[in-house]
This record gives structure tokens, sequence and C-alpha cells, in this order.
């Protein structure tokens, strides 16, 4: 049962510019690519169909190196604030949504950010209770590493005036000593944990969803890290099996394995790498601090526009160095969530200490802000950088008045990590930032918002094949699959996206609007548009 792929440009990724014009497919690998005519001739006792691209555009299929499926899933079925820009906005949406819900029920939003917000506005609890007066309710940050709360959401969780702050956490304060219902990292696990199980259902149905959208966006796979969540290891894991592998939604899953989570994990006689085509486990995912949106990011030096603070550690440099021990004890590379300068050194610290296996390599999730001494000794360990290109256009320029202009040199500076021979994937952080790699590749080509003129920080952008590097090669590198995935050549996953265009060839700002066409797995057509 063979497949000729043809008719189109077909980008190997093997080389800059480089296209074949056609690719035979067998039992869902690349056989061979070459000439049309040529494969015809070669297969033809194999070839059982044709597929005629039309003239479009074939690239190896993206697949995003950093994203959480079912949170993605969550975001499409609840509010969301992500795209608002006022907090009227905001509190209109609250009252026309709770309308409909049972007294007592929880209500959860998604994606809020101050600094969208004309106000720059974060809701105090008492403006909350009155939007919400008979319904406990939590405002997600867009980050996920701050939560805003009402009263009667504090009180389920315990939360009182004199409630200390819980290691690698903050309540928020006013003047007087008073929760404001304003909780950072840590802090938000008080509240989360007062909230009703979800369903296994519930579960299930984010994750189809997340899929859906993600194989419409031109994705053929993601490492998602979701295992610490909705109830445990477990029934997690078990909503992937089900969702994926007995429901026949081909999408190739990494997933990483939240440190907490780990022991389970390996309880139930799992080890790294174990899973089927689809569903794999892959790194101990490890945070080490917070956002740079809620100056919970650990910097070397205080921010400057709250010099009272230099972030949240969400460990010590000795319990990091312990989780990390515990990794290399389970033999697992690990994947830590590190955006600020002095995050990054705890981790650097950790793993000259705690080196991984030989043939395994540690993954740094975000390198946001760095300093060249770090980048230097980055370089002489086996690690990999997980970067979101997206958080570029996002986060500036707010994130000047964070760090302050003499800390920008090394920050958000994916052209110098890739100069200076880093391997880097691309990833969305989704539901933080939009799901699309193609939003994604415009991010990192223009670092300038669609449709403004304002480039941030130029010097750092990257070409186009770069860029899409970091969603292909890039992704396969970060999992140790370089060799059968990312590319189009005999031997690969027969894993591809198809785009309207060929967005090698027009220009930068017509990327975003390019139109994915089909999303193949496996040879598997999973997304047609």
């Amino acid at each position: 049962m063979g497949t000729l792929w043809l008719g189109g440009r077909i980008y190997t990724m093997e080389r800059e510019h480089e296209v074949v014009e056609a690719v035979f497919v067998n039992d869902g690998t690349i056989v061979d690519t070459g000439s049309k005519d040529d494969l015809k001739n070669r297969y033809k006792h194999q070839l059982t169909k044709i597929i005629d691209l039309e003239g479009k555009t074939m690239l190896p299929g993206f697949v995003d190196s950093h994203m959480h499926l079912i949170g993605h899933g969550e975001k499409l079925v609840k509010l969301d604030f992500s795209n608002m820009t006022s907090s009227k906005e905001i509190a209109n949406a609250i009252q026309n949504h709770i309308k409909d819900i049972p007294a007592g029920e929880w209500v959860i939003g998604e994606g809020w950010n101050e600094n969208l917000l004309s106000d720059r506005k974060i809701f105090h609890r008492m403006e909350l209770d009155e939007l919400s007066p008979t319904n406990p309710l939590m405002l997600k940050r867009i980050c996920r590493h701050a939560v805003v709360v009402n009263s009667i959401a504090l009180e389920l969780a315990g939360i009182t005036d004199d409630t200390p702050n819980p290691e690698g956490g903050v309540i928020v304060r006013d003047t007087n000593g008073h929760a404001t219902g304003y909780l950072l990292d840590q802090a938000q696990e008080l509240v989360k944990a007062a909230i009703p199980l979800v369903t296994e259902d519930y579960i299930q149905k984010a994750l189809r969803l997340s899929l859906k959208h993600c194989l419409s966006q031109g994705l053929v796979g993601g490492h998602t890290e979701d295992l610490n969540y909705y109830g445990g290891f477990e029934r997690t894991y078990r909503g992937f099996q089900k969702t994926i592998n007995e429901g026949g939604m081909k999408f190739r899953t990494n997933l990483l394995v939240h440190h907490e989570a780990v022991d389970d994990m390996h309880r139930l006689g799992y080890s790294f790498g174990d899973g089927g085509e689809f569903v794999e486990f892959g790194a101990m995912k490890i945070f080490v601090d917070g956002s740079l949106g809620g100056r919970t990011a650990l910097l070397s030096h205080p921010y400057h526009d709250s010099p009272e603070t230099t972030g949240v550690a969400i460990h010590s440099l000795d319990q990091l160095k312990k989780l990390v021990q515990k990794a290399r004890g389970y033999k697992m590379p690990i994947a830590v969530h590190a955006i600020g300068d002095l995050a990054f050194e705890y981790v650097l610290d950790a793993i000259e200490e705690f080196p991984p296996l030989p043939h395994q390599r540690d993954r740094l999730i975000h390198a946001q802000i760095l300093r060249k001494d770090l980048i230097e000794r980055a370089k002489h360990l086996s690690v990999i950088l997980d970067i979101q290109p997206r958080f570029v256009v996002s986060d500036f320029p707010w994130v000047v008045e964070r760090v302050g202009e003499k800390n920008l040199e090394y920050c958000y500076a994916w052209k110098t990590l890739l100069e200076e021979g880093f391997h880097c994937a691309g990833g969305s952080d989704a539901p933080i930032e939009p799901v699309e790699p193609l939003l994604g590749i415009h991010a990192a080509v223009t670092r300038k918002k669609t449709g403004e003129a304002e480039v941030f920080m130029p010097e750092q952008r990257i070409s186009v094949y770069e860029a899409v590097q970091l969603y292909t090669t890039g992704s396969a590198y970060a999992i140790g699959k370089e060799n059968c995935m990312g590319k189009i050549v005999p031997g690969f996953k027969a894993d591809f996206t198809v785009l309207e265009n060929d967005i090698f060839q027009i220009h930068e700002d017509q990327i975003p609007t390019t139109k994915v066409l089909m999303t193949i797995v496996d040879n598997t057509v999973m997304y047609e548009r």
C-alpha cells in the first residue's frame, strides 16, 4: 500500500531551499523522494494512491515543543479574556457568563493580562464579589503563574489574612495586611485544591477539542505537560490513551512528567521513553520560577519597575538539585521552566552537578532573560533551549519596564542563541499563547505585532528557514527523534503540513494569514480544509 505525493513545492528541511518533486510513502514511513516520473516508475507495483498537491506547499509536519494540550482545550470552552483590552470588557464578560451558572458552582476564566488593559487593572476580590456574589470565581492570568479570586473562593480555600505564604508562592495583601485575592505561583494551589475534581469525560472532551484545533493549525504533534493536574497522573494519562490511542486521533504526543507525578508513573511500571507510536513519556518537568508578567520570574537583580522584589524561587537551589538527582535516579532527562536569569543559573548549577545520561538531553524552557556568562556555561552542557517566539510580541514593550534597558541585551535573544550553536525548539506554551505555529514563525521572523510597524530588538530576527526549523527539526531534536522526524527524507515519519502559500517566497506579513490546507500524521489526513 504505497502513496505518492506530488504536484507541489515539497521542502525537505534537509537543507535550506531544498525541494523535491515527489515523495513515496509506505506504511507511514517515507521510502523515497525525487522526481515524480522516476518514483512512479520505480514503485509502480506498490503504488495504490496518488495525491496531487495542486501547486501548494508541503513541509515536514509542525510540532509544538511546549504546550499544555488539555489546558488549551479548556481555553476553548471557558471564559477567555486573552484578547480583551479593558477591565470593563472583562467585567461584562463575567456578568454575562455567570447569569446561566447555578449558585455555588465554580466559575473559571482564562487569560487576563493587565498589560493589555488600558488601566492596567488587577481586580481586587471585593470587585469580583460584586461581579460574582454567589459563585466562587477564579480568573487565571495569561501566564498561569497568578490568579485572582473572590472572597467565596478564598473562604473555600481556607485563606485568611493570617494565612502564611506557602513556600514558592505569595498571597498578595494590601497595606493593612488584608488578602486582596491575588495569588502568585504556589499560592494558587491553595485555591485549586478547593475546586471539585473534573470528570474523566471532561478531560477527554477538552483533549479532543484541543487536538482538533491543533490539527487544523498544521500541528502533527506536541510536547505537553498535563499529568499532574485533573486528578493526577493515572486518570490524566488514561485520558490521553482513550482519546489518541483508542479514539483514533493520530497526534504525536510527548508527555512531560511533572516531578510530583513522576513517582506515580514509575509505580505503575512506566519509564522514560515508554509508550506507543503516538503517546510517549518524555522528560521530568520542573518549575524553577514564575513569570515576568507577575514579577515572579527569578532575576539576579531587582525588578526595574518594582525594586523591592527579585521574583520567586519555586525551589531553593538545594531542593532543585535534589529533584534533578531524583530524575537521574529514574534515568530521565529534565525539562525545566526557567524564565529569569537567576533561575537559569540555578538549573545550570544542578545540571553541572548531576548531568544527564550520555545519550540524553536536558531541556531549558523559555530561556528569556539571560546573561553572556550563562550562555557560555550552557554551551558546554547537553541541553536544548525550548523557546516561545510569540512571547516577543506579547511581552514587549512592557518587558523593558520589568528588566530595564541595561539588562536587555540577552533577553529573548533567539538569533544570538542560534549563532552560539544552541539547538532550539519552538513552542507556543498554549493556552498561554495562541497555538498556531504560523504565528510563532511570524513572530520569530519579524519580532513585531501583526499589522504594526514597531520591531522589538530587530537584531534578534531570524530567517523563515530558521523559524520553520524550530517547529520541525528543532522539536524532533528536543526528544531525540532527529533521525526519524522533522524532515521529508527517506526513513522519516510521513508527517506533513500542507499550506496554501509558500511561506519561503511570500512577504513575511502574509505568513500569519496563510491557510493550512491539510495536516497529515502517519500518512493519514487528519485535517483537510
